[in-house]
């Protein structure tokens, strides 16, 4: 179901750009969620996500850790929470991030330099995010490759020995693509401001809850990248989670 995360955005923000005749404004909302929809098709393709037989491709590496867990043993309690949390939730959290163009549709604020401002801030954390991924890749590909031809990590070359990206922007940020991908979707809602629904309108709650969702994210992602790498604890006391700030420095 994570693989459908690239798509829905798009088919919901068009069918209410269609509703709203399509609006200048609505039309952009729409251009952009297609646009972030096509950066993470693109990501989880160099992933190896899709594949014609489409029950497998590559899965975060987080759910099989999970799986694991006593927490979720017997089995059956893990059938629950991928119900629930990952095929529902998730998708339903999609949903909720798209309201600012239902809070946007039918406004009577004229399209203008607002919506373009806002449209170019969001373009340029989707740009953002798509460097971060693509660095992100380009450094896991490297290392792997190594590893599968018979290295040990600490016998890998600096930086790949330490086993996690600390190169680019993972130098100055530790999830430089969760800082991206938050502010896209905070950006979006501020087409619903520009659009006169106010400051604070109804259509936050997607953003807000994503900002959670994100906060859990990368905490549990960081819980295991310190239990299997020994100079992440390091990186954690050196380097801001998202906001990009002081810069790593190698030891």
């Amino acid at each position: 179901m994570d693989k459908l995360w690239s798509i829905l955005p798009a088919v919901y923000v068009w069918v209410v750009a269609f509703k709203g005749g399509l609006e200048a404004r609505l039309v952009l909302m729409a251009i952009l969620a297609t646009v972030w929809g096509a950066r993470l098709t693109f990501n989880f393709a160099l992933k190896g996500a899709y594949t014609w037989k489409f029950w497998t491709g590559e899965e975060d590496y987080r759910w099989p850790w999970l799986r694991k867990r006593k927490e979720f043993q017997p089995r059956w309690k893990w059938v629950v929470f991928d119900f629930l949390f990952i095929s529902i939730y998730q998708n339903f959290l999609v949903l909720l991030t798209t309201l600012p163009a239902v809070a946007a549709l039918g406004s009577a604020e004229p399209f203008g330099w607002k919506d373009i401002a806002v449209g170019i801030l969001m373009a340029s954390f989707i740009f953002y995010e798509a460097v971060a991924d693509l660095q992100q890749w380009r450094f896991q590909s490297t290392k792997w490759a190594m590893i599968n031809s018979g290295r040990k990590l600490e016998e890998l070359p600096t930086p790949y020995n330490k086993g996690f990206n600390t190169t680019g922007l993972w130098r100055v940020s530790r999830h430089p693509n969760y800082f991206a991908e938050q502010f896209i979707w905070v950006s979006f809602y501020l087409f619903s401001i520009v659009a006169g629904a106010g400051i604070l309108n109804w259509s936050v709650c997607g953003a807000v809850l994503l900002i959670l969702l994100f906060l859990g994210s990368s905490t549990l992602g960081e819980y295991i990248s310190k239990s299997k790498y020994p100079e992440y604890e390091k990186y954690i006391r050196s380097v801001n989670r998202y906001f990009p700030g002081k810069a790593y420095v190698e030891p």
